[in-house]
C-alpha cells in the first residue's frame, strides 16, 4: 500500500475500519448520537474532545464493552460487532490504556503471551516463547530482558509491552487510550518512535489525547468530538490548533490581532484585591514528574483565582498538588508565610484549606452517609478519631448551612444520595465552609448541575471571597472561569503558559493562548 510523504493514506485507499451511525443512550440520556470515524491504514487518527464528548463511549463501543443502539462497524469492509474485549481483539482490534491492564508479577514474555502460551509435550514452551517475545520487541527496536519481571519496568516500558501483546495477536487496529497522561517528555518521545515504526507497516492507530503538543507532533487525522456528536474529521496539516480548541470547545474564536489579548473583558464580581496584597498561599516550583510541570501560583484573600485550561492541561493536578491528595516532586508551598509540607489531605486541612473534588460520587458525596453526615465530615478528620463532635454541634451546623446555602432536602438526616446533584453540591461546599478555610479550592463545581443551581453556588462563593476567603475555581467552562476570576492562569499540556488579570482576555484570546498562538 502506497503512503504519501506526509504519512497519510490517499483518498483513494479504503478504511481499515470505518464506524457509521454510532448512537449510544443511557436511561435517555445521549452519549453518542450518529458519530462515524475513519481509521486509515498507515495513519495515527487522532480523537480528541472535551471531558463528556463521548471519546470514552465510543472506544468501549469499538472495544465490544459496549453494545451500540444503532449504527455499524466496518472493519475491511465486512461488518462486524464485537460483543466484548476479548471478541474485539479476536477481530484485530487491540487497546492500549492509559492504566496497564497487564500482571507485573510476571515476566514480559508471560506478559506478552498470557492466554496463549506457546505449548511444547504439553508444557509451556518457555524458550520458544521468551524467543518470539524478544522478536516482538526487536521489531519495535526495544531493548528489555524478556525473562525479568514487567515490575522492574517504569510505565512507558509497560506500555511498550502492551503494544508488543497487540502485536503479538496480529492486531489490525491499534487503539491508545490516553497513554501518555503518567508519561515524562522522554518516555512519550519513546512511544511515539513506535507508533511512527508501525505506521510505517501500515498499521491504523487511533490515538486518544488530551494534549495539543502531542496532538500535532503524531497525527495525521484529526477527529473532533463534541457532547456526543462528531464535530468534523479533519486532516492535521489543515488545521490550526486555535481552529482546533474552537471545535472542541464551541466557542467562537477570531484570528488573532496585535499581541493576541483583548482588554475590557466585562467588570468585576467579586470584590477585587491590590496587587501589592500578600499572599495566603505561595507555590513556588510546584509540580510532578510526568504530571505537572513546575508552577508559581499566589493566591490573596478576598480573591478568586482562576485556572483555566483543557481538559488534562493539568488544572486538577495543580488542586491535587495544593491540597496534598498528590505528593509534589518539587517546589515549596507557603500558607499565611510559614513553610508547609503536605503530606496527606489531613496536613492541608490543619493548614487551613478545603477542597471540593470534581468527582463528587467518588471523592467527594459518601452517598451512605446522610446530608448531616457529609457537611461534618471534614471537620470530624480535622478533630481526629477520639475528638467527636458533639451531636448538638453537629445539628446547628448541618441545619444552618443548609439554610444559609438553601440545601433543598426533607431532612438533614436524609441520604445525601437522594438529593439532586446542585443540592449534593451545595452540601460538599457546606462541609469546607464548616471547616472555616482560609483557602477554598473549587474544581468544577457547577459540572452536571442545572443552571439555577450553577447560579446560586457561584453568588456563594462570589460571598465568600468578598468576605476575605481565597478561592481556587477551576471549570472547563471558559466563560465562567473569566466571568468570576479576578486573575487567572493558563495551563496548557500541563505546563502554564500565562498569568492575566481580569479584562486581559475575553472568549477570542483565551483560546488564542490556550492553542499557543499568543507566543
Amino acid at each position: 500500500m502506497a503512503i504519501n510523504a506526509a504519512g497519510t493514506a490517499p483518498d483513494s485507499v479504503a478504511p481499515t475500519l470505518e464506524l457509521s451511525g454510532i448512537s449510544k443512550a443511557f436511561g435517555g440520556v445521549k452519549a453518542l448520537s450518529d458519530v462515524a470515524l475513519r481509521l486509515f491504514p498507515g495513519e495515527v487518527h487522532t480523537l480528541m474532545g472535551q471531558n463528556g464528548a463521548g471519546k470514552s463511549t465510543l472506544i468501549k463501543v469499538l472495544t465490544g464493552v459496549y453494545e451500540p443502539d444503532g449504527g455499524q462497524i466496518l472493519l475491511h469492509g465486512e461488518q462486524v460487532r464485537p460483543s466484548s474485549t476479548l471478541g474485539a481483539q479476536n477481530l484485530g482490534i487491540s487497546t492500549v490504556y492509559q492504566e496497564v491492564n497487564l500482571c507485573p508479577n510476571l515476566s514480559v514474555a508471560e506478559n506478552i503471551f498470557i492466554g496463549r502460551y506457546p505449548k511444547k509435550y504439553g508444557a509451556i514452551d518457555w524458550k520458544t516463547m521468551q524467543r518470539q517475545a524478544q522478536r516482538l520487541l526487536d521489531d519495535l527496536q526495544i531493548k528489555l530482558d524478556v525473562a525479568a519481571p514487567l515490575s522492574r519496568y517504569p510505565l512507558a516500558i509497560q506500555q511498550m509491552v502492551a503494544i508488543s501483546r497487540a502485536l503479538s495477536i496480529s492486531a489490525k487496529v491499534l487503539i491508545l487510550d490516553e497513554p501518555t497522561s503518567s508519561l515524562d517528555d522522554a518516555e512519550v518521545k519513546l512511544l511515539f518512535d513506535v507508533l511512527r515504526k508501525l505506521r510505517g507497516q501500515g498499521m491504523a492507530i487511533l490515538f486518544v489525547t488530551h494534549f495539543l503538543e502531542q496532538t500535532y507532533d503524531i497525527s495525521d487525522r484529526i477527529t473532533v468530538l463534541r457532547n456526543g456528536v462528531r464535530e468534523g474529521e479533519y486532516p492535521a496539516s489543515q488545521l490550526s490548533r486555535l481552529d482546533l480548541v474552537n471545535k472542541m470547545v464551541g466557542l467562537q474564536a477570531q484570528p488573532p490581532v496585535d499581541s493576541g489579548i483583548a482588554a475590557g473583558h466585562a467588570g468585576p464580581v467579586a470584590a477585587g484585591v491590590q496587587d501589592n496584597q500578600p499572599s495566603v498561599l505561595q507555590a513556588r516550583g510546584l509540580g510532578r514528574n510526568g504530571v505537572l510541570a513546575p508552577l508559581d501560583l499566589d493566591l490573596r484573600g478576598g480573591e478568586v483565582f482562576g485556572l483555566c485550561g483543557l481538559l488534562g492541561s493539568g488544572r486538577t493536578e495543580a488542586a491535587r498538588l495544593l491540597f496534598g491528595a498528590d505528593k509534589a516532586d518539587s517546589g515549596s508551598i507557603q500558607v499565611k508565610g510559614k513553610a508547609e509540607k503536605f503530606h496527606s489531605p489531613r496536613d492541608a486541612i490543619a493548614a487551613g484549606i478545603g477542597f471540593c473534588s470534581e468527582d463528587r460520587k467518588k471523592e467527594g458525596a459518601i452517598l451512605e452517609l446522610s446530608v448531616r453526615e457529609n457537611i461534618i465530615l471534614a471537620l470530624q478528620a480535622r478533630a481526629g478519631l477520639l475528638r467527636v463532635i458533639p451531636r448538638k454541634r453537629q445539628l446547628m451546623l448541618a441545619n444552618d448551612y443548609v439554610k444559609w446555602l438553601g440545601i433543598k432536602v426533607p431532612d438533614i438526616e436524609t441520604p445525601i444520595s437522594s438529593l439532586s446533584g446542585g443540592n449534593q453540591q451545595k452540601t460538599l461546599l457546606a462541609r469546607w465552609l464548616a471547616t472555616d478555610p482560609a483557602i477554598l479550592i473549587l474544581d468544577e463545581p457547577t459540572r452536571g448541575i442545572d443552571v439555577r443551581a450553577k447560579q446560586e453556588i457561584m453568588d456563594h462563593v462570589i460571598a465568600l471571597c468578598r468576605k476575605g476567603m481565597a478561592i481556587l475555581f477551576i471549570s472547563s467552562e471558559i466563560p465562567e472561569v473569566l466571568r468570576v476570576s479576578d486573575r487567572m492562569l493558563v495551563l496548557r499540556d500541563r505546563k502554564a503558559c500565562g498569568e492575566y488579570k481580569r479584562g486581559e482576555l475575553d472568549d477570542d484570546s483565551v483560546l488564542q493562548v490556550i492553542a499557543g498562538e499568543c507566543e
